[in-house]
């Protein structure tokens, strides 16, 4: 059972403890912030190479608060693994894509065990915003028996799509663990009835901006999700939509 490094009351009123561990999985202290006393878990993952602390100081987590403060959801604010994982180009695309398989066995394994410690709540929340969405939407259709909701705001689901700014972050590299991982990939050619049904009973919003680089990828999700005859909440919000102000205001309505 770990021990809060610190625990404090905010000036909002809900409850803000500290967590630092060194990971088995991933050989290195991975760090996070828990937010709330109660209610369903929820994992928010970080947006791109981004900090455990930046929601917090975006002024997204402080769009829960009534949520936090009725015990409805706790937040785990998690740490990221990107940049020894997607975006570390000392190593070649093979090897990326395993570390992030570690980073996976760091929140299936040691996160979510000890979530299950000081919360006997079993309906498991993944979230997150940009590359935190794709984390989101990717662990919870690779496990769904694990989650009864997802919300993934401004995400990609290929990461392997080259656009004019961003990159094909396996350097054109293809092989089946990058598959397994990609949700526009692996999500057509799932047909095992009792997968399906998983699938079909989270509660799924996949929320983009109709100026976003990877609205076409979203709205290639949202195809296949129809197609899969998976029910969801699909929206599109004016503008690009990709930055903290519109996160806050999509926390507010979504969860």
């Amino acid at each position: 059972m770990y021990t809060a490094l610190s625990s404090v009351v905010t000036p909002l009123g809900y409850k803000r403890e500290y967590y630092k561990w060194f990971s088995q999985h991933l050989q290195r202290d991975m760090e996070l912030l828990v937010f709330g006393t109660g209610g369903e878990p929820v994992i928010f993952f970080p947006t791109r190479t981004a900090r455990f602390f930046d929601y917090e100081d975006w002024k997204v987590v402080e769009a829960f608060k009534d949520k936090l403060l009725a015990g409805e959801l706790q937040l785990y604010c998690i740490d990221s693994a990107d940049q020894q994982s997607f975006y570390n180009k000392a190593i070649p695309p093979a090897e990326r894509i395993t570390r992030h398989g570690h980073f996976e066995q760091y929140i299936l394994q040691e996160l979510m065990p000890f979530i299950r410690q000081r919360n006997n709540n079993t309906h498991f929340i993944s979230a997150g915003c940009s590359l935190g969405g794709y984390h989101a939407v990717n662990l919870a259709f690779r496990y769904p028996l694990l989650f009864s909701k997802v919300v993934a705001m401004s995400g990609r689901y290929d990461l392997s799509l080259k656009l004019s700014y961003f990159n094909d972050l396996f350097d054109g590299h293809t092989d089946d663990h990058i598959y397994s991982h990609t949700p526009t990939k692996f999500l057509p050619h799932i047909f095992n009835p009792h997968s399906l049904e998983l699938l079909r009973k989270l509660d799924i919003t996949i929320v983009i901006g109709e100026e976003d680089a990877f609205l076409e990828n979203n709205n290639l999700l949202h195809q296949q999700l129809t197609d899969k005859q998976i029910d969801h909440k699909y929206y599109v919000w004016k503008g690009e939509a990709h930055k903290a102000q519109y996160w806050i205001q999509m926390v507010q309505l979504y969860f």
